[in-house]
């Protein structure tokens, strides 16, 4: 369980597939507190440490995460969202956020709007995921707040912290996100599927 707060960012070492699965190795400022088995979340996905060595830790994803997440445009060099799990009786400064991606989206627009920044994101609608109004939203492991929610887009409006600590200000149209919906957001739509 994890709360959307990015604690920081990680670098990409190394990327190995073998088999079905990638190893991603990571340099990172938390690897001296990170322990073999610990769930970490990567751009919103949760992967389990499965090697330390230095500052480096390595995780594995199976092929079901690789063909639900933006895993695949991984690349050497590139920076990740990072958020260890989060301990019980710690604030909930964001939201609940499982670790488990849903869909991706994409980036369809990026502006500055006088210190800060508006992403509008589209999506694949036929999952039947949908975001609400001012509801909860998981852009890459970050918690962000939804505004304009249209039937397959929405947007979000980052604060300049956010833009500086997180990879959001690497985005540009045509970047593909994790995307986790909110947990209430998920059961209106199964309600609404079902009708």
């Amino acid at each position: 369980m994890f709360t959307g707060i990015i604690e920081t960012l990680g670098t990409i070492q190394e990327i190995k597939k073998e088999k079905d699965n990638i190893y991603i190795t990571i340099d990172s400022s938390i690897t001296a507190e990170l322990k073999i088995d610990q769930s970490v979340s990567h751009n919103g996905i949760c992967l389990t440490v499965v090697a330390l060595k230095d500052n480096n830790y390595t995780v594995t994803a199976i092929d079901e995460t690789i063909k639900k997440t933006n895993l695949v445009d991984w690349k050497v060099g590139d920076s990740v969202n990072l958020e260890r799990a989060m301990k019980l009786g710690d604030r909930l400064d964001g939201h609940i956020v499982q670790g488990h991606v849903d869909q991706t989206g994409t980036c369809i627009e990026a502006q500055e709007t006088n210190g800060s920044w508006l992403y509008t994101f589209e999506y694949d609608e036929a999952l039947n995921n949908l975001t609400i109004e001012k509801g909860s939203i998981t852009v890459n492991g970050v918690s962000l707040t939804v505004v304009n929610s249209k039937k397959n887009q929405f947007s979000v409006a980052i604060i300049p912290y956010t833009h500086e600590h997180t990879n959001f200000k690497s985005f540009k149209v045509g970047t593909k996100i994790n995307l986790e919906f909110d947990v209430i957001g998920k059961y209106v739509s199964k309600l609404h599927a079902n009708r």
